[in-house]
């Protein structure tokens, strides 16, 4: 695994509060399972079924709405199943929308790196594929790998008071969820979405900026809160 030590559910919490004003597009598996386990919002959209396509969900939103922040919740494995869609976003380079790619080398939520799984069901990136270097490549005017907590709130904050095309790669563990439980039909998701997207997004200018939320401070928000408890 490349000596990852960064969790994927760390990196959501870490992240969380400042999704609330953002159009969220999360692929399906374990990185889905993760963000509603933090607490669902209306503006959460968790593509399944749909593998490699969250990021062009995503770009449609980012054209249609440029006034709102737009950020999709991808893995390598489903990366890699849509390399184009990474040029295509390169191309289009929409400045509100953050593309995170937790890469844990694996095809995680199929059974790759689970705990008695199939370790030899690894991904291109175990051996050497560097996501961020072919998105920089691409055309992304910002690209970047972080292997760090602190490193990955910090990157993506600065890309959400930004306004341009970022794409954060964080390296991460092959670890799966607690649970894959999500009590939210993809029915009824699908037409919750579209319907807080209908909300014009508050004024930028009006928004306290996002800021990182150090461990000292305590947290307040009642899904974060119970599972600390």
């Amino acid at each position: 695994m490349g000596g990852a030590s960064l969790k994927r559910i760390d990196c959501l919490k870490a992240i969380y509060p400042a999704l609330e004003e953002c159009a969220v597009v999360s692929i399906m598996g374990a990185a889905a399972a993760e963000l509603y386990s933090l607490g669902h919002r209306a503006n959460f959209f968790y593509l399944e079924h749909a593998m490699g396509l969250a990021s062009s969900i995503g770009l449609g939103i980012a054209l249609s709405q440029p006034s709102r922040k737009v950020v999709v919740i991808d893995g390598d494995g489903s990366v890699l199943m849509n390399l184009g869609g990474l040029t295509t976003l390169a191309r289009s380079r929409p400045p509100n929308l953050v593309h995170l790619i937790f890469d844990n080398e694996t095809l995680l939520s199929v059974g790759g790196g689970a705990p008695g799984g199939y370790r030899w069901f690894t991904t291109a990136t175990s051996t050497g594929t560097d996501l961020a270097a072919i998105a920089e490549a691409a055309g992304f005017p910002h690209a970047q790998t972080v292997r760090a907590l602190d490193d990955f709130e910090a990157a993506v904050l600065d890309a959400f008071n930004g306004n341009e095309l970022s794409c954060i790669v964080a390296k991460v563990e092959a670890e799966m969820p607690k649970s894959f439980l999500m009590d939210i039909h993809m029915l009824e998701n699908r037409f919750e979405f579209p319907r807080a997207l209908q909300q014009p997004p508050r004024d930028r200018s009006q928004l306290r900026r996002p800021t990182r939320i150090t461990k000292e401070e305590p947290t307040t928000i009642p899904a974060l809160k119970s599972r600390e408890e």
